[in-house]
């Protein structure tokens, strides 16, 4: 059952924590406070961080989502807080529209597409322009750090 947000009334879908129009908590109460990022060295052991055997995938290392893989099957990717992206980050801290992922010649490259918060690739706020990524790197995209990997197959 669809669930409309108190504050601009749009419909969203059953147990979303966030409007996809206007980005409000769905239900305050439960929000209370923002879960703090953890090192990515702190109880990480738990989350499996396997290779994918073909191809390339994004792995959310830390935040609510912790363990959850996203291959990278296509030429374009978006990764946002809208459902209607391919990797899905729920959190307000998360722009609706964050970063785009493509493929060129060399690989894969990620561009900030003018988040709020900014994208991070191992430490390091990323520009306006589009960044080659390789085997390991990590991206903090709001509270959610995400390793890219690459199976050596490819």
């Amino acid at each position: 059952m669809n669930q409309s947000c108190e504050a601009c009334g749009h419909l969203n879908a059953a147990g979303s924590r966030f409007c996809s129009s206007c980005g409000r908590p769905m239900n305050s109460a439960e929000e209370a406070s923002t879960e703090a990022l953890e090192p990515l060295g702190d109880g990480v052991e738990s989350v499996d961080f396997q290779i994918p055997s073909t191809g390339a995938a994004l792995v959310v290392a830390s935040g609510h989502q912790a363990g959850t893989r996203y291959a990278i099957t296509s030429e374009w990717i978006t990764v946002g807080r809208h459902p209607d992206s391919d990797v899905f980050l729920d959190d307000i801290t998360v722009s609706r529209r964050h970063v785009e992922l493509s493929t060129n010649s060399t690989g894969h490259v990620i561009r900030d597409v003018g988040s709020l918060n900014g994208t991070y690739l191992n430490g390091e706020r990323l520009g306006d322009s589009e960044v080659s990524l390789t085997n390991g790197d990590e991206l903090q995209i709001g509270k959610f750090k995400l390793l890219y990997l690459v199976s050596s197959s490819t």
